[in-house]
């Protein structure tokens, strides 16, 4: 099997709800977000790839016009903004447009991390 990933970054706000009023992410924060788009194929393309990179600007794309620098709750929706919610968005969205994506992680910080892979 052959695997290739790829990173973007990402600034925005978020605010969930539902925890305890002292719960610390009860409170409007933001992160640096880092997403990881990971794809997968047991073959390679005519050129040798799983899939060409620059195709993946497509992503870029939708996070810079779409989340970078918002609030994240007004653009998605508070059900979605934990970045385990985050992280099935981007699979449903990625994998809309590549058959390969296998898997999307999301760090909201360099020591946590959450990913979706069905």
């Amino acid at each position: 099997m052959y695997r290739i990933w790829k990173e973007f970054h990402f600034s925005a706000s978020h605010q969930l709800h539902g925890l305890d009023d002292d719960h610390p992410c009860a409170r409007l924060h933001g992160h640096n977000y880092v997403v990881e788009i990971e794809l997968e194929s047991e073959t390679l393309d005519s050129t040798g790839f799983v899939r060409d990179y620059k195709e993946l600007g497509a992503f870029k794309a939708y996070v810079d016009e779409t989340l970078d620098h918002r609030h994240l709750n007004d653009v998605l929706g508070d059900d979605c903004v934990t970045a385990e919610g985050m992280a099935k968005h981007f699979f449903d969205w990625c994998r809309q447009r590549w058959s390969e994506v296998s898997a999307v992680r999301v760090r909201e910080t360099p020591k946590t991390c959450a990913e979706f892979r069905p």
